[in-house]
């Protein structure tokens, strides 16, 4: 059996549920706003150590999958 593990995640009793990455108190829009500004995933992993490189790349993955299923939502 596959588990699927969530690589952002909120919960209120960490960082007032802002998103973050599991397992420690980086937000997730900290990396959007890294490679918003032409920073590169290892400038942010460079700059935040908790979160590995696999981490932030699986991370975006399951930000791109969560928007896309918004949209397939929204157009029906």
């Amino acid at each position: 059996m596959l588990t699927q593990v969530r690589e952002i995640v909120s919960d209120v009793e960490i960082m007032g549920g802002t998103p973050v990455f599991a397992g420690t108190r980086v937000p997730f829009d900290g990396l959007i706003e890294y490679l918003e500004a032409g920073e590169t995933i290892d400038d942010f992993v460079r700059d935040f150590p908790t979160v590995t490189r696999e981490q932030a790349a699986r991370a975006l993955e399951e930000a791109a999958m969560f928007t896309e299923q918004l949209v397939c939502e929204s157009s029906s």
